[in-house]
């Protein structure tokens, strides 16, 4: 469902670059925040601008206008992504928090808020799957891509993404029955 500006974009002079963008921003930011979020990027707010700041000086030469700018979107999101990881791997360990360690006698703020100790959440059920399915539902799912562009973002067949989605959903149905203790 298209917002208002990315409507009037529709409707008024396609070759706006401002206009474009604007409607893109507004259209796109939340799917390629939750994108990054979804994929485990530290700082998703931060890459997003990043990826915004990055489609700009490109908006002259884009072509397809809103969906054509949604799919540069998502191939930058998807190569700050990997950037992300990169350098992860190049950045030594931090020492984990540990509970036994600490002399506090109530519990902390955190385990309270974020109701720790009761379950694993989405994130930890996806942080379980194999790298692919976690790419497929992100890039499907979350950011409700079509399959010729989770295709051409992942370098894979369309054929070969819709399998991959079926086996990630039908993995994540059967993590779920488990946690939940109802298989």
């Amino acid at each position: 469902m298209l917002d208002p500006l990315a409507d009037e974009y529709l409707q008024a002079d396609e070759e706006d670059p401002a206009l474009l963008f604007t409607a893109a921003y507004n259209e796109f930011s939340g799917p390629v925040f939750g994108y990054l979020r979804a994929r485990g990027v530290d700082d998703p707010e931060a890459v997003t601008q990043d990826v915004f700041l990055a489609l700009y000086p490109k908006l002259d030469s884009l072509r397809g206008g809103l969906q054509g700018a949604k799919t540069l979107l998502f191939s930058i999101a998807h190569a700050r992504m990997v950037d992300h990881y990169r350098k992860r791997e190049r950045t030594p360990d931090s020492a984990p928090y540990e509970s036994d360690l600490d002399s506090r006698r109530a519990p902390s703020a955190e385990d309270q808020a974020f109701g720790h100790g009761e379950g694993l959440g989405v994130t930890e059920l996806l942080a379980d799957l194999n790298p692919d399915y976690r790419e497929v539902l992100a890039l499907r799912v979350v950011a409700d891509l079509s399959l010729e562009e989770t295709a051409d973002i992942m370098g894979k067949s369309q054929g070969a993404v819709k399998q991959l989605q079926r086996r990630a959903l039908s993995a994540l149905r059967e993590r779920a029955l488990l946690r939940n203790g109802t298989s």
